[in-house]
Parts: C-alpha cells; sequence; structure tokens
C-alpha cells in the first residue's frame, strides 16, 4: 500500500479501536510520504544498512562517506572494495571487522548470483531465509530490506528497538507483535509510523516543573 492518504486512513483507524494513545499520535504524524527505493539493486542496499548498524545515523554516513572517498581515490566505486585484498583500508574507514565480512559476503552472494531478481516475487519469509545466510545479514536486515527495498506492506520488525520502544510506549503493551498482528496485512505501515513517531516525539510525557 504506498498511497499515503489509503495507509493513513487504514493504519488511524485500526489503532482507534486498540490504542487511543497511538491513534492520536499516528494522527498527529498525518499522511507518511513513502519514497521508493534509493538502490536499485538489493546489494547495494544489504550493504548500506550492514554499515548502519548500531550506529547512529550521522556515524553511519561518515563511514560512508569515507569509503566512497577511497573508492574514488582509487578509481573504484564501493563495491569494488568488499574483496579481501581491501580488508585494511575498510577498516581505516571505520568499518569492525565482522562488518567488512558482513561485506565481503554480500559481494560473494550478489557474485553468485543469490541477489537476483526473484527475490522481488518471494515472500518475505523465504526472502528473509536466503538473505540470512549470507554472514553478517541477520532478521532485522532482512526485515529493512523487505520494507524499504521491496515495499513488503506486511512486516512487523521485532528486533528495531526504535519502531518496538515507540509502540510499547504508547500501547503499554509488552508482546508488541501480537499486538502489531491487528495491523495486518498492514504491518510495515504500522513500522513507519512508529519510527515517524519516535523522530517526532510524539506522546512524550510532558516535561515536570523546573527544580527551585
Amino acid at each position: 500500500m504506498h498511497d499515503p492518504d489509503h495507509l493513513h486512513h487504514h493504519v488511524l483507524a485500526i489503532a482507534a479501536r486498540v490504542s487511543p494513545p497511538l491513534a492520536e499520535a499516528i494522527a498527529a504524524v498525518g499522511p507518511l510520504t513513502i519514497e521508493p527505493p534509493i538502490h536499485i539493486e538489493v546489494a547495494a542496499r544489504l550493504c548500506v544498512e550492514v554499515v548502519n548498524q548500531q550506529l547512529s545515523i550521522r556515524a553511519a554516513n561518515a563511514i560512508w562517506a569515507r569509503i566512497e572517498a577511497a573508492a574514488a581515490g582509487l578509481g573504484l566505486v564501493p563495491r569494488d572494495l568488499f574483496v579481501p585484498e581491501h580488508t585494511d583500508l575498510l577498516r581505516a574507514c571505520g568499518l569492525s571487522g565482522n562488518k567488512v565480512r558482513a561485506l565481503q559476503a554480500i559481494r560473494a552472494a550478489e557474485a553468485a548470483g543469490h541477489l537476483d531478481d526473484s527475490l522481488a516475487t518471494m515472500t518475505h519469509a523465504e526472502r528473509s531465509a536466503i538473505l540470512c545466510r549470507i554472514k553478517g545479514v541477520g532478521p532485522w536486515t532482512a526485515d529493512m530490506i523487505g520494507i524499504f527495498h521491496y515495499g513488503d506492506p506486511d512486516i512487523w520488525p521485532v528486533g528495531d528497538v526504535a519502531a518496538v520502544g515507540s509502540l510499547r510506549r504508547l500501547t503499554g503493551r509488552d508482546d508488541t507483535a501480537a499486538f502489531a498482528a491487528v495491523f495486518a496485512p498492514y504491518r510495515s505501515g504500522l513500522a513507519r509510523y512508529a519510527w515517524r513517531i519516535k523522530d517526532l516525539k510524539i506522546g512524550l510525557p510532558a516535561p515536570g516543573p523546573a527544580a527551585a
């Protein structure tokens, strides 16, 4: 579902039935702009997600900029660095050893034909099973690929701290996967709202009076 108004009204209607605070927060956000995938190839998106893991956006962007600069300095594109002979260069860009190995594994999987167009025709579970065979790619990364690269409308990212925390805060529910199930088949829309609500700090308790 990529029509922002349709998505907004659908998610808002369900939230109004199950959690007034969540419905209020979704209403405050309004219809979301859903951008098309920023990468043509899934391998490129996987590499970016690996770099992003457990980092702030600012830190991840800084590392990626160094990778691009290092590649350009050698007359290459970033994926050309994801081979064993450039391990030290990637480490110097700020990547951990595990992330370097993950990037190398993604490049190898692409070269072996495991990241072809057939992934787009698979269910999320089928696709995730293939992606998670790649060293360094886990369920969270597979969920991000499903939501943002393939536009799957019905994924609740149980391993995403921001989305889960946002939903817990607004609903008081610990089992966010069970709560999110009522939003099927548009759980990805719920996740997008949970992220946006957190970014905008909607629904946070009002600050208390300043100390004297």
